[in-house]
């Protein structure tokens, strides 16, 4: 199933550098850990925001709530998910 997955990030303004700093690597290694799963299909930065646009393909509803709940940075995140459906007008492979 695809999913269609916006993630704002909003860090507590007084956490200190260094644990700012770990936090967002062990983010970045368990994403890139996702994408060559395949699970983790795109990850695009939403210009001018600490945010992303990112597309899931996962088993189902479950699997992909264990894999967001698993992000370093989940407990400060808002998290928007759209399940997606091919589009009968879609031309491009893999838009469906």
């Amino acid at each position: 199933m695809l999913y269609a997955v916006t993630m704002h990030v909003e860090l507590p303004p007084g956490m200190p550098l260094e644990e700012r700093e770990q936090l967002i690597a062990h983010e970045k290694e368990y994403a890139q850990e996702l994408q060559r799963a395949g699970e983790w299909r795109h990850l695009w930065r939403v210009v001018g925001k600490y945010a992303n646009l990112s597309i899931f393909d996962v088993a189902d509803h479950d699997r992909l709530h264990v894999l967001l709940s698993g992000l370093p940075l989940y407990p400060h995140m808002r998290i928007d998910v759209v399940p997606l459906a091919a589009h009968p007008s879609a031309i491009r492979e893999g838009a469906s």
